[in-house]
């Protein structure tokens, strides 16, 4: 539970070019070959995912998602090489973040009051 109340994002300018909801992201168009199945997975809009995917591929000096356009057999969208590359990278970053502040972690939510 502790370690649920350090979220790591990493900021590009004005935007986060990477952050938990981001990394959820790939890993449901990965799962579900899709941008649009992936929205539906994690119950945001259409738009907000795609959104969330220009933002990743605009940040990146390679995209992260390569989509395809849509028709009679459907579109589809997969996470690409870099893209896994970045994923794991960001993952090891919060794994590596967390064990590295683990008691101040748990100093902080001995002091929190419990989430209404």
């Amino acid at each position: 539970m502790s370690t649920e109340l350090l979220k790591i994002r990493i900021a590009h300018g004005a935007e986060t070019a990477m952050g938990p909801g981001k990394a959820e992201l790939l890993e449901a168009i990965d799962r579900y070959g899709s941008i649009s199945a992936a929205a539906k997975h994690m119950r945001m809009s259409y738009r907000r995912a795609w959104e969330l995917v220009d933002t990743m591929n605009r940040c990146f000096d390679e995209p992260l998602v390569k989509t395809a356009p849509g028709g009679a057999h459907g579109g589809g969208a997969q996470v690409t090489e870099f893209g896994f590359y970045i994923l794991k990278c960001y993952r090891d970053l919060v794994v590596k973040t967390r064990a590295a502040a683990e008691r101040e972690i748990v100093e902080f939510a001995s002091h929190l009051k419990p989430p209404d």
